[in-house]
């Protein structure tokens, strides 16, 4: 598995990351916790040293399955696994601006828990000493805030991760969801050595940007929902049915329409994906893997076969030429893509 750095923090993580959003359950219709732990004992056997997961998910519970998987497999293995988590998604304060509302399956309007976004330097010191507490370890290796929010100056939630960081409970501090005005004003403050964002074959909005500036500040990338949620698995035809819970059931994205849209993208890339003798999860990852300014890529897992599928994915090279001709396939579909 190759691995490049997070910025100038000195970690080198692997280009393909483990996501453990769907580890929670929260929005995924429910997982299985055994099949997670041997999920992420199969990626670290693999290479795959990068974990990404945040309090939000399942409300803790990601962050309990990676901690109690890392645990298992013992201090060797916690050394050579990358952790990254979260802060700023909370459901305990009522600063910062508010979010959603949410049932323990997903977001409800008449949902009981209130998600708020919030930065504040007190709740970010705690949410760390939560997930630490979690995930069974005495430092973070990269530290994220999860959303952005103007009530807490960008200044104080800066002099916050760098404490932590001083204090070695986090190795190096990222952002995600946040644009380049808002990383200008966490650089003023302090080092910043990663963003997170959305970034897929059909989720483009990064090139014209986020990509240059990233690049030109020694910032790594890590691109979340690299398979659009599933779509560009090749395995969510227009009948798939999805489980109470899981948000894809109502998601826009998913109608039977779009389905077989993104189905008809899929099958025009088919020549270059058996040229590869690769799938089209594992394709639509090295794409992303390839294109300039993206470090890693995240993507998520219910168990060891997808973990092993995901895996793979980071061998494929693919030539100038065969890069082109899918960004010139995916530009023509787009139009008629929900995206």
């Amino acid at each position: 598995m190759r691995t490049r750095p997070l910025g100038s923090s000195g970690i080198q993580a692997s280009i393909v990351a483990l996501g453990t959003w769907v580890m929670g359950g929260w929005m995924w219709g429910g997982n299985d916790d055994d099949d997670a732990v041997r999920a992420i004992h199969a990626a670290i056997d693999r290479g795959m040293n990068f974990i990404d997961t945040a309090p939000i998910y399942g409300f803790g519970h990601s962050e309990q399955i990676v901690g109690r998987a890392l645990a298992a497999l013992g201090p060797a293995a916690r050394s050579r696994a990358v952790i990254a988590t979260k802060c700023g998604m909370v459901c305990n304060t009522r600063e910062g601006r508010p979010m959603a509302r949410s049932t323990a399956l997903g977001p409800s309007e008449t949902g009981h828990i209130e998600i708020y976004i919030f930065n504040g330097p007190e709740s970010i010191r705690r949410e760390c000493e939560d997930s630490l507490k979690r995930l069974q370890t005495d430092s973070i290796d990269l530290y994220q805030t999860h959303w952005q929010e103007q009530q807490t100056p960008y200044e104080d939630t800066m002099a916050a991760l760098l404490k932590l960081k001083d204090q070695g409970k986090v190795r190096a501090i990222g952002v995600c969801n946040a644009t380049t005005a808002e990383m200008d004003r966490y650089r003023a403050a302090g080092s910043l050595d990663s963003d997170q964002e959305k970034y897929s074959m059909i989720d483009r909005k990064l090139d014209v940007e986020q990509l240059p500036y990233c690049r030109e500040h020694n910032i790594a990338v890590l691109a979340y929902s690299p398979l659009a949620l599933g779509l560009l698995t090749g395995k969510v035809g227009p009948e798939r049915e999805f489980a109470l819970g899981d948000m894809r059931r109502t998601h826009r994205r998913f109608t039977r329409e779009n389905r077989a849209a993104i189905g008809a993208l899929l099958e025009q890339l088919q020549p270059i994906a058996a040229a590869h003798s690769c799938t089209p999860a594992q394709l639509a990852i090295a794409w992303t893997v390839h294109q300039p300014g993206i470090t890693h890529a995240l993507v998520g897992a219910r168990n060891e076969a997808q973990v092993a599928e995901n895996a793979a994915a980071a061998a494929i090279t693919l030539s100038s030429a065969e890069i082109a001709q899918m960004n010139t396939v995916i530009a023509a579909a787009l139009p008629g893509i929900v995206v």
